[in-house]
């Protein structure tokens, strides 16, 4: 899921602050007295968008910002084939899945040729939130056990369920005592020995879970550890983690929500990358370019007894635009090469960002898969690596490219953009971004 509150957000004192116009100003008060406090804004200066187009945005001012942050707008914001798709079955017919209609079918059967074989079933929801959710009643109610196992950081969504499996939300306390959180797999720190020792952990915790007579359901994990820090460990690690799982009696449960639909550049699946074959794949944000939807993907006899027994209906979940636009994402990846795109590109814009090791002592770490980045930046001591990471993302968004951060320090830089992103787009970010590394930025 995405993003975590670690993403650089400002408050509502942001009207406070001179850098504000008397527009934006007025916006954020409004915004404060209708929506209430737990609205947040991106950056010092918050951002008023009023349109989007590829991988660029459009203030009200008309001033175009490079979009590197957002993995919702998956093939480009406003895509005109998604925005056809979208218009099209809007103005024809939009209704829930309890009367029957070919449009759902035909995307579940797209959806499903993407994916395993042993991946039978779709189950549509509005976000990836409820995705995580519905996954998790699917996991306890097929293996009869309560436990989820998920890393220490991570974030998996907003309903009561899924905030409770996501320490980036809640911190550690908010996490019941059924679940267990491992570290996850830091393939920086300490030579990487997390990421060495991320199975051993997990066998750890199902044994601590035994220990308090708790049996686990599942493991649940982000196939890019994005709220974590961004890492991508060695495959038979990830893959002795899902063994140990499914020897306790559990399940395996790939959130697709950052990973997925293309963006690691190797496939369609992040969960692939390690050769897992998940029980369970969820699916959010970037399934619909913008568009609110959502799926759980599962193998068929984790919901025979589910279907009978309890059942599942969504109002929106799988309504005929969504399936329209789930179509139409799905054909702008295939037909505009997206996925080789994000790997070839991904390439490139990673040797400009290796290159700014050399030029900023501060730039530790660039982790990267296809069009996914985390540039760790490090100081003498947290706090101010926190800070100068924070500083960094603003200095950027005042120099026209959006990121964001994430990670337990606040200190990774997390550059996403949308899969179109292009080779001159690599260097207007590489460029930016070591002019906010030497201060220069305007």
């Amino acid at each position: 899921m995405s993003p975590s509150p670690s993403a650089n957000t400002s408050s509502a004192n942001a009207s406070a602050d001179a850098d504000v116009s008397a527009q934006e100003r007025a916006l954020l008060e409004r915004r404060a007295r209708l929506l209430g406090p737990t609205y947040r804004a991106f950056y010092r200066n918050p951002i008023h968008l009023v349109r989007g187009s590829g991988v660029w945005l459009y203030d009200a001012q008309g001033r175009k910002f490079l979009d590197a942050y957002n993995n919702v707008a998956s093939v480009g914001h406003c895509h005109p084939r998604v925005v056809e798709a979208l218009s099209g079955q809007a103005a024809t017919l939009n209704t829930h899945t309890r009367y029957l209609s070919e449009i759902i079918l035909d995307y579940a059967e797209k959806l499903l040729g993407t994916l395993p074989s042993h991946l039978g079933h779709a189950m549509f929801t509005c976000t990836g939130s409820e995705a995580n959710d519905l996954a998790i009643r699917i996991a306890q109610h097929a293996t009869g056990n309560s436990g989820v196992i998920i890393t220490d950081f991570a974030y998996h969504g907003a309903t009561i369920a899924t905030a409770q499996l996501s320490p980036a939300a809640v911190g550690a306390k908010g996490v019941p005592a059924q679940h267990l959180t491992v570290a996850a797999p830091d393939t920086f720190r300490d030579h990487g020995r997390a990421a060495k020792d991320f199975a051993r952990n997990v066998a750890a915790a199902i044994d601590d879970m035994r220990a308090q007579d708790i049996r686990p359901a599942a493991l649940l994990v982000d196939s890019a550890f994005s709220s974590d820090g961004i890492f991508f460990p060695e495959a038979a690690v990830m893959r002795e983690a899902a063994d140990h799982v499914r020897k306790a009696g559990g399940i395996l449960i790939a959130d697709e929500v950052q990973s997925g639909f293309g963006r690691l550049g190797q496939g369609m699946w992040g969960f692939a990358n390690y050769g897992l074959e998940p029980d369970i794949v969820t699916m959010g944000k970037p399934i619909g370019d913008g568009h609110p939807m959502g799926a759980v993907i599962v193998r068929p006899r984790l919901v025979s007894s589910f279907g009978s027994n309890t059942g599942y209906f969504n109002t929106f979940g799988g309504n005929p635009v969504a399936a329209a636009v789930g179509i139409a994402v799905l054909e702008v990846i295939e037909g505009e090469g997206l996925i080789e795109n994000a790997r070839t590109v991904g390439a490139y814009t990673a040797e400009l960002l290796d290159a700014l090791k050399g030029r900023h002592g501060m730039v530790a770490d660039v982790r990267q898969n296809g069009l996914y980045f985390g540039v760790e930046l490090t100081a003498q001591d947290e706090a101010t690596a926190a800070a100068r990471t924070s500083a960094v993302v603003e200095a950027m968004r005042e120099d026209g490219v959006l990121i964001s951060s994430c990670g337990p320090r606040g200190n990774v830089l997390k550059i996403r953009p949308p899969l179109p992103f292009a080779r001159d787009n690599a260097e207007q970010l590489a460029e930016t971004l070591d002019r906010a590394l030497s201060g220069r930025a305007c």
